[in-house]
């Protein structure tokens, strides 16, 4: 499995951080050829169902998740979110962190994922296409692009 982090300081107050990096739909605003489908109905906490559909054509895969873990930020308390990925093409979780710290947001994102057809000596390769790419999805959500 790969794993990866991100991590990013914004101006925004946790709760409006915690907000857009949330915002499941958003997610796919800022993925090329992905759209996310929100499975269960709102809000979004412990038990929340959605699904990634990323894909061109007839080339396409399902890349459904559950929120496991649902704490928002409060005064004092950084906000936690983990999600457990459980495709056939993609496996492993996300964890997110959203933390007011010296008078700024600190969003932490970890992710393990396994993609199912690629050989494990591409984890590396793997692991540095996520930074990259969910580096851009955060920063895009952060400065309100998502939505």
């Amino acid at each position: 499995m790969s794993v990866f982090r991100v991590a990013r300081r914004t101006a925004l107050p946790a709760d409006e951080a915690w907000r857009r990096i949330t915002d499941w739909p958003a997610h796919a605003r800022t993925v090329p050829l992905t759209r996310i489908v929100v499975e269960t109905p709102g809000p979004t906490g412990t038990g929340t169902v959605f699904v990634a559909r990323t894909g061109l054509g007839r080339v396409r895969f399902d890349d459904p998740m559950e929120v496991v873990r649902w704490e928002p930020p409060t005064a004092g308390r950084p906000g936690r979110c983990r999600l457990e990925k459980r495709g056939r093409v993609i496996t492993g979780w996300a964890e997110i962190e959203v933390a007011e710290s010296g008078g700024r947001t600190l969003v932490r994102w970890a992710e393990e994922l396994r993609v199912s057809f690629l050989p494990r000596f591409l984890d590396g390769v793997t692991a540095r296409t996520g930074r990259v790419v969910f580096g851009r999805v955060v920063d895009a959500l952060l400065r309100g692009q998502g939505r």
